[in-house]
């Protein structure tokens, strides 16, 4: 199971940084994803990290701004939000990847079987 929190209302330029707690023994066997949906948008990926934290994903609209990070001790995932700009506004989830890294990098949604509930960050101008 997993609980993300950390969301909130932001000016453009500020920072944020978002959590994803898990239950379980198995975390650290997980590739990890964020994925964010914006209002009459789909969901689309924002980044990925492998089970170790050794390598890790983004898609090109946050990369060198977002930096997506874990603590298999403490059995969390985290997504540091800089430089926020007004598009970023989005419910943000964490998800747990059925599939190897080498398919979790790529971000593609079906290889994702299990979401947290999402929490939403808006980015005010």
């Amino acid at each position: 199971q997993l609980q993300a929190f950390g969301g909130g209302l932001v000016q453009s330029g500020d920072s944020l940084r978002l959590s994803c707690a898990a239950s379980g023994r198995t975390f650290s066997s997980y590739e990890m994803g964020w994925f964010r949906q914006a209002p009459g948008k789909e969901r689309e990926f924002v980044a990925a990290v492998s089970f170790g934290g050794g390598s890790t994903n983004y898609a090109d609209s946050v990369k060198g701004r977002f930096t997506i990070s874990r603590d298999n001790a403490k059995n969390t995932v985290y997504l540091q939000m800089n430089s926020l700009k007004v598009e970023d506004t989005a419910v943000y989830y964490c998800a747990a990847a059925d599939t190897i890294w080498a398919s979790a990098r790529q971000g593609h949604l079906q290889d994702y079987g299990s979401w947290g509930q999402g929490t939403l960050v808006t980015v005010s101008s």
